[in-house]
């Protein structure tokens, strides 16, 4: 690898807003719009990264919307990242310690010093993250559907283009004869539920009784910030509970997992703060022999590109949700589109991300955008 440090002369943000195909409901809302950042971050020899912000417009998944990534970006991470030369991505998440939270912001401009440095090194991002697939197995993630015929309907059309899980968002009122009634017609199907909070310890007796259906595991039954009733819960289910908005850090994947929390781990690389964290859980995981996989956050094709490198890291034992880019877009920002073929996501093996970006395209999504110079700070918006 080149060991000349990375100078960041540019940081241009572009605002986008695409349409999904489908609406995508969830226990916390039902949209059909996904507002979000690209990240395009050039150096002093021309080289150009990319990086996507994940957060919603509105904070249902998490405190972090898009309002509140622009302001944390530019107010304080820009001027962070801008201050002096970058040896290595993995000193991104360390210089920016000293603002607390606002992971998903963080992780927008960290993944696109990933991508750059990946590019200046002329590797697969993969490749510099100590990755060793060369293809990866994907799952797919399915909405709260209005009946139970419905949600059949649509499991089968995603088992019949080859998906190799299937994940099925709950809530009260739609989980059990739901999953039930899926497990009727596809008994061999690997199976999962992801309830988002949606319950508490009183609704016990309607998890319990989930274990008759064989999942793979129910993600995130219980509050967003709680590991202790999920070890309470966990000691009475025989399926395993999988945490996704509880962990935001390598610190709270090792209290989860010491308190029995958990036996599985969602990783999300903007929940988690970017994709050096991201590392350090999955190394963690790897020892205490925790299986992870990769969520997703309805990303567009860069974001998308980068779960997948993350993805090719040995302790991704399970299929994640990076399904294809026709899954949700009509047309996705990136040349090739991610494609899924009989449940598997073949890696690009070009310098960084692996796919380009379809200037056209983005700028066809584009609502403004912003561009962050080095020289003092300068700051232009078009």
């Amino acid at each position: 690898m080149t060991n000349k440090s990375i100078s960041i002369r540019d940081v241009t943000l572009h605002r986008l807003v695409m349409r999904l195909k489908d609406p995508f409901t969830t226990s916390f809302g039902t949209f059909q719009e996904k507002e979000f950042f690209v990240i395009e971050m050039e150096d002093d020899t021309g080289c150009i990264g990319f990086g996507e912000s994940v957060a919603f417009s509105s904070p249902w998944y998490s405190e972090e919307t898009v309002e509140t990534n622009k302001h944390i970006i530019e107010k304080f991470l820009i001027p962070l990242l801008l201050e002096s030369p970058i040896e290595h991505p993995d000193e991104v998440s360390k210089r920016f310690e000293s603002i607390k939270r606002n992971n998903m912001a963080k992780s927008a401009l960290e993944g696109a010093v990933w991508d750059l440095f990946a590019k200046r090194n002329k590797l697969p991002l993969y490749k510099a993250l100590g990755g060793e697939k060369q293809q990866i197995d994907v799952g797919i993630s399915i909405g709260i559907q209005p009946t139970a015929k419905a949600l059949v309907h649509v499991v089968e059309g995603f088992v019949n283009e080859g998906y190799k899980r299937m994940k099925v968002k709950i809530k009260p009122g739609a989980d059990y004869e739901m999953l039930k009634e899926v497990r009727k017609h596809f008994p061999d199907v690997l199976l999962m539920a992801d309830a988002n909070s949606a319950y508490t310890l009183k609704d016990i007796n309607t998890l319990k009784k989930l274990d008759e259906l064989g999942l793979m595991m129910i993600e995130q039954p219980l509050a967003h910030d709680d590991i202790i009733d999920h070890a309470k819960l966990q000691s009475e289910l025989e399926t395993p509970i999988c945490l996704d908005e509880s962990i935001h850090s390598l610190e709270d994947a090792r209290k989860a997992v010491e308190l029995g929390s958990c036996k599985i781990i969602n990783i999300k690389i903007g929940r988690v703060g970017g994709i050096t964290e991201s590392k350090k859980i999955h190394d963690y995981c790897a020892q205490q022999e925790i299986a992870v996989w990769c969520g997703g956050m309805l990303e567009a094709g860069i974001g998308r590109a980068h779960n997948i490198a993350l993805t090719t890291l040995p302790q991704f034992i399970l299929p994640g949700d990076t399904a294809g880019s026709s899954r949700y877009w009509d047309r996705d920002i990136i040349d090739p589109e991610v494609t899924v073929d009989k449940g598997v996501i073949h890696v690009p093996n070009k310098p960084g991300i692996g796919y380009e970006v379809n200037r056209e395209v983005l700028e066809s999504f584009r609502l403004d955008k912003t561009v962050y110079s080095q020289k003092n700070l300068v700051t232009y918006k078009q």
